[in-house]
């Protein structure tokens, strides 16, 4: 054999070596895209939830009240006097001049409106007037809010229907209740993959979800009563926070 035949023989040798390498490669690289695609489409959804009991801080309570008759005058003296009445008592209750807030008279003329069944009302003035007491002490005001028995002896009737409660704290519990969310997530990822025979991977998709401010240990959402009406007062001095995120896991082998 020449040395052309033998150098040509080893150039077809090592052709095909290579091509063999490279099918070998190919079909590795095109097994693993496989995998990785069927590892893809295993995955888990779970719900995680997380809740904190907190105390309202900001009450808001109106303190409504009114006068009805025909003399214009003399009711304007009632009213006032009825002010100074509400007044002392806030202030008895240790209310500050900066929480008070005195609203402007308001007078309604019954001879320009029907009063029931078109009958007449039996009066013909209403003078009505509301203080709004706006305070980050809380307790303070739900203790005061039981003694307007005290003014209703000295013949003040409250319309309103006591104080209201809000929290307005979320923003800085938010971060340590979603890491309590998403934990107890995956912990529910991981007891259904241990049922399946499988491990939790890395997470697929996240949803923070929404924060909700709940009557405490009613379980309704605040200003809802336990028929699901919703009414405008939130009488409630406790809370409850609620986060649930909605949280997707890969699945492993």
């Amino acid at each position: 054999m020449n040395d052309t035949n033998r150098t040509y023989r080893g150039e077809i040798t090592i052709l095909g070596c290579l091509l063999a390498l490279g099918l070998v490669v190919g079909g590795w690289a095109l097994g693993a895209q496989i995998k990785a695609t069927r590892l893809a489409d295993r995955y888990v959804s779970v719900r995680g939830l997380a809740e904190r009991t907190v105390k309202s801080d900001l009450a808001i309570w109106p303190l409504d009240y009114q006068e009805t008759g025909d003399d214009l005058p003399s009711l304007y003296s009632k009213a006032e006097a009825d002010k100074k009445t509400v007044l002392q008592f806030l202030s008895q209750q240790g209310a500050q001049s900066a929480e008070i807030e005195i609203g402007i008279v308001r007078v309604i003329d019954t001879q320009t409106r029907l009063f029931g069944n078109g009958r007449q009302a039996p009066y013909r003035y209403v003078v009505n007037q509301q203080i709004t007491v706006h305070t980050s002490r809380v307790d303070q005001v739900a203790a005061a809010a039981q003694k307007t028995i005290g003014l209703v002896q000295q013949g003040i009737v409250l319309n309103s229907g006591g104080p209201t409660y809000t929290f307005n704290g979320l923003n800085s519990i938010k971060p340590d209740m979603i890491t309590e969310a998403t934990r107890n997530a995956r912990a529910a990822a991981e007891r259904f993959a241990l049922d399946a025979g499988s491990s939790v991977g890395t997470i697929r998709q996240a949803n923070q979800g929404v924060f909700s401010i709940l009557a405490a240990n009613s379980g309704l959402p605040a200003g809802m009563d336990e028929n699901g009406f919703y009414s405008n007062a939130n009488t409630s001095l406790m809370k409850t926070v609620r986060v649930v995120t909605d949280v997707q896991y890969y699945l492993e082998k």
